[in-house]
């Protein structure tokens, strides 16, 4: 399969970028239930299709780009599922944080009805993801592997293959959330010290990030967490919620495990406050306002 064609399915804020950069080397169709998403990819390269299944048919991969379980089981199964279209023998790549198990799971359905599950989920925020700049971290089989490595290439700066089942790569994203959640929690926390304690805290962003506290998630996240004060509150790039889902997998992980995640869990929390709190469609950086609420 040298020129496949690829059904991108989810056209969000890591599946758009993901889907303009395959356009550069592949064919690439394109759904979104927001037609709106659909349209921008189609300015972009992408061909738009108007269901997922008219995306997928004909397709020799389908990336699957969805936020969750139940997401990903609806785009497979759901009233509008691919599976009953997919070509026979085709991909399915599965770029999302939804957990070991649950790959597991639906791998092992999928392989059984003839087709192969690719757990390739992504890191690395949607700026790098259209420049294939992203961290792919893979779990599949050496036939399933052969056949997505160009694909993966075309998105990935870093692609380790972490084991020869689905299921790998989830085992080793659950591990980089884990610190990506705690680093987004601890620079909120730190600006909001910052700002405690009467220092200009874009001023501390700035120091911050030039010494050895500096991190991936303080510089990109530090911004937004000034802006989450604002009227209109932060750009959303990432919705708090997912990190509720993720800090929760890392929380059920570590329990199979009989692994304690102290800090981990301390993070969790703060994410689940501020999803009680409303802020669930919120950029993540608005849990800066959990920790020092608006007004104080």
């Amino acid at each position: 399969m040298t020129t496949p064609t690829i059904a991108v399915l989810g056209l969000g804020a890591m599946g758009l970028p993901m889907a303009t950069r395959l356009a550069e080397r592949f064919t690439v169709r394109g759904f979104d239930p927001n037609a709106e998403r659909s349209a921008l990819g189609a300015d972009a390269g992408v061909t738009a299709a108007g269901s997922a299944r008219e995306a997928a048919t004909g397709a020799d991969a389908v990336l699957l780009a969805v936020r969750n379980h139940e997401q990903l089981e609806d785009a497979l199964y759901g009233d509008d599922g691919v599976v009953g279209v997919l070509t026979p023998g085709a991909l399915v790549i599965l770029t999302s944080t939804v957990g070991i198990d649950a790959v597991r799971e639906v791998a092992a359905r999928l392989s059984s009805e003839g087709f192969h599950l690719v757990d390739a989920p992504i890191s690395g925020g949607p700026a790098r993801a259209g420049q294939g700049d992203l961290l792919v971290t893979v779990g599949a089989t050496d036939e399933a592997y052969a056949v997505a490595q160009p694909i993966l290439d075309q998105l990935a700066s870093t692609l380790e293959r972490m084991g020869p089942e689905p299921g790998a790569g989830q085992a080793m994203k659950t591990v980089n959330q884990l610190l990506a959640g705690v680093h987004i929690a601890a620079g909120a926390e730190a600006l909001a010290l910052a700002s405690a304690l009467g220092l200009d805290a874009a001023q501390a962003l700035r120091l911050l990030g030039a010494g050895a506290a500096s991190s991936f998630m303080l510089g990109d996240r530090g911004p937004r967490m000034l802006q989450a004060y604002d009227d209109g509150g932060a750009e959303v790039k990432s919705r708090l919620d997912i990190f509720v889902k993720d800090m929760g997998i890392v929380s059920r992980a570590a329990q199979t495990a009989a692994l304690a995640t102290p800090i981990a869990s301390a993070a969790e929390q703060l994410y689940l406050v501020g999803q009680a709190h409303g802020l669930a469609s919120a950029d993540d950086s608005s849990v800066i306002t959990v920790i020092a609420p608006k007004g104080n």
